[in-house]
């Protein structure tokens, strides 16, 4: 088990070029870079972040995943094309940084008639994994309360198609969601390649970890339970800190107390 950050964490605070450095100055071990634009997807973007990360080792990729994953699961096969384009160049990006996973939200519940199809969804989604696989980089789904594993349940049928699907737990989108982490957990399971974690204040606030009340030691030993060996990053919101070292201090607590049994 590792610990690491996302670089979603310094979003509008530093990019993506500069968060890599910084990390490998403080020891960070591995990350997550969260690419946000279109012009980050391009491969000749990758060989700059490849250039600058130094020791810290690129655990996933994550896209801003309105922009294509989406329409990767639509009917109309120009628009299919168009998504499998994008996601092809992602990948590209994957392999140059070394990158063995692929953070993914897939279908968005954004419509109010919005309807869950997992008989049509999930084989799709062994369609993407595939896609994904072929080209070395394994797909995880991540629990998001607005995406399509929004809720216990999803992530299982999603297996069911597709045995080898990677799954990506995020503490604060259980939270939002309204269902306990540890019931993605379970079902997760050994699949689980990697853990968002963020901490939340008394006052239901939302902050880095160490600085609110979430038990991180029953996380990190029910994560020993279930053989975890992937990567707990931190990914919090940029509004939930005002300075730097907050950042670091965080994710030196959260290493020491990852090693504590």
């Amino acid at each position: 088990m590792k610990v690491g950050i996302s670089t979603a964490t310094l979003f509008l605070k530093k990019n993506n070029e500069e968060a890599l450095p910084l990390f490998a100055s403080w020891g960070v071990p591995c990350a997550e870079v969260f690419l946000t634009s279109f012009c980050e997807y391009a491969p000749s973007f990758a060989e700059q972040l490849a250039a600058v990360r130094g020791d810290v080792e690129i655990h996933s990729l994550h896209v801003l995943n309105t922009q294509f994953e989406p329409q990767l699961y639509a009917d109309h096969p120009r628009v299919r094309a168009d998504a499998y384009h994008l996601l092809s160049e992602v990948l590209c990006s994957a392999r140059i940084l070394r990158a063995r996973n692929y953070t993914f939200h897939g279908v968005a519940r954004i419509k109010r008639t919005f309807r869950e199809n997992l008989a049509k969804s999930a084989p799709q989604t062994a369609e993407i994994f595939q896609f994904c696989r072929d080209k070395g980089v394994r797909l995880c789904y991540e629990n998001v309360e607005w995406a399509l594993c929004s809720h216990p349940g999803v992530f299982s049928e999603l297996r069911r198609a597709c045995p080898d699907l990677g799954g990506v737990l995020d503490i604060k989108q259980a939270r939002i969601s309204g269902y306990d982490w540890r019931d993605y957990l379970a079902e997760m399971g050994q699949s689980l390649a990697t853990v968002h974690v963020s901490d939340i204040a008394a006052d239901a606030k939302m902050c880095l970890p160490g600085q609110g009340v979430f038990d991180f030691a029953e996380l990190f030993s029910r994560l020993r339970d279930v053989g975890f060996g992937g990567a707990v990053l931190i990914e919090n919101y940029s509004r939930d800190y005002t300075r730097m070292d907050e950042v670091r201090r965080s994710f030196e607590w959260l290493s020491d107390l990852a090693q504590r049994r």
